[in-house]
């Protein structure tokens, strides 16, 4: 794997102690599996023509935003409640890890550093995600997107955001954290980069050795 930085000034020493927000989907996660199985049980309860395989191509965004595609706004917020309620059954079980994540959380941990995840899904879906996975970050942040992100990353003191959108790229820039974008996600390298990740990595594989330099 490799490591691929954009040109730019080198970001600054990490403050003691540090802190790593990470997302979730995508970036801790690899929820597609999971997330296509509870749009297809929920486009079978509701009736609705949806495609399952498309929704999993534009992961980030807040669930509201992918339900819009599908149903009237009157009737996005009860889809997503209906929709929340068949999560748990048909997403958690399904979604593994992504590549890397368990180790990157590890990484932090082993610099003496706190680790949270910051998201836009629910908390307490997160918090399953997580639990099934056997991940343990010191804290999670549900509900937030892009530079609402922001808001957790200040109020924990993170020092670098990892992210696989480029609504994490901009979460970190708005909090004044080290953007590190992932390449696992819907967002290409170029994009990324286009959108201020300070780092874009393969996947996060890579993190531990990328954290390692970042305090040396």
């Amino acid at each position: 794997m490799t490591t691929t930085t954009q040109p730019q000034s080198p970001a600054p020493r990490p403050a003691s102690p540090l802190t790593v927000g990470f997302d979730l989907d995508l970036t801790l996660v690899d929820s597609r599996p999971g997330i296509k199985a509870a749009w297809e049980a929920f486009a079978a309860e509701t009736g609705a023509e949806i495609d399952a395989d498309l929704v999993v191509t534009r992961l980030g965004p807040p669930l509201e935003h992918e339900m819009a595609y599908w149903f009237p706004e009157e009737q996005v917020a009860e889809m997503v409640t209906r929709y929340r309620a068949l999560y748990p059954t048909y997403a958690i079980e399904p979604s593994p890890a992504m590549p890397g994540a368990r180790d990157a959380i590890q990484a932090v941990r082993d610099a003496g550093g706190r680790t949270i995840v910051v998201t836009a899904k629910n908390g307490p879906h997160a918090e399953l995600h997580l639990a099934h996975l056997g991940i343990e970050p010191d804290a999670v942040v549900g509900g937030l997107w892009a530079e609402g992100k922001a808001e957790a990353l200040r109020a924990h003191d993170a020092q670098v955001y990892v992210g696989d959108h480029v609504g994490d790229v901009r979460g970190a820039a708005t909090a004044g954290a080290v953007a590190v974008a992932v390449a696992t996600g819907p967002c290409a390298p170029e994009e990324l980069r286009e959108a201020g990740a300070d780092v874009v990595l393969t996947d996060l594989t890579d993190f531990r050795s990328w954290l390692e330099a970042y305090r040396a």
